[in-house]
């Protein structure tokens, strides 16, 4: 049954009363829950790793299908929201020309559901941008939704750092 997740930013809050994990822990496929089983916290940290795996590839069509359909992206350096799989590919194209690689500095995972969970926290992206090596650090949520078995971003909002550290 689809479900449809109320404002990303009322769970967003929910997220952030919950302690999650950081860091990888493997492969999703390897560690997926049953149908009727809620997933773990690493599990759901897992589908961040699959998704910057994605995005090492360089391939903006294989970063999008981390997205479902309906998927909302707000993405980091770019002012337009990108609500189809169009305007999401569209966007990996030219944010992969930076060579991202994204590393979780602090995640606050809430599974909601055995279908629903959200992964908000901080990020850190170490780009190549005309052949400098640079970082970005940016706050970020994942909304995920198991949807036919698979869980996929239904909105994904990330923001760089207002202050510098």
């Amino acid at each position: 049954m689809r479900k449809h997740l109320v404002g990303a930013a009322a769970l967003a809050g929910a997220a952030l009363l919950v302690t999650g994990c950081s860091g990888a822990a493997g492969s999703v496929a390897q560690q997926a829950p049953k149908a009727d089983e809620k997933p773990t916290n690493e599990q759901i940290a897992a589908l961040f790793n699959d998704w910057n795996a994605a995005l090492k590839t360089g391939d903006p069509q294989k970063v999008a299908d981390h997205y479902a359909p309906n998927a909302v992206l707000l993405p980091t350096v770019s002012n337009k929201v990108r609500s189809t799989r169009a305007e999401i590919v569209d966007y990996f194209e030219h944010f992969l020309q930076n060579k991202p690689s994204g590393t979780i500095l602090d995640s606050h995972i809430a599974v909601l559901d055995n279908d629903d969970a959200i992964d908000a926290g901080t990020y850190r992206f170490a780009l190549n941008q005309d052949g400098k090596p640079t970082a970005v650090d940016a706050r970020y949520t994942f909304v995920y939704e198991k949807i036919d078995g698979k869980w996929l971003i239904v909105n994904h909002h990330s923001s760089a750092m207002p202050e510098k550290v």
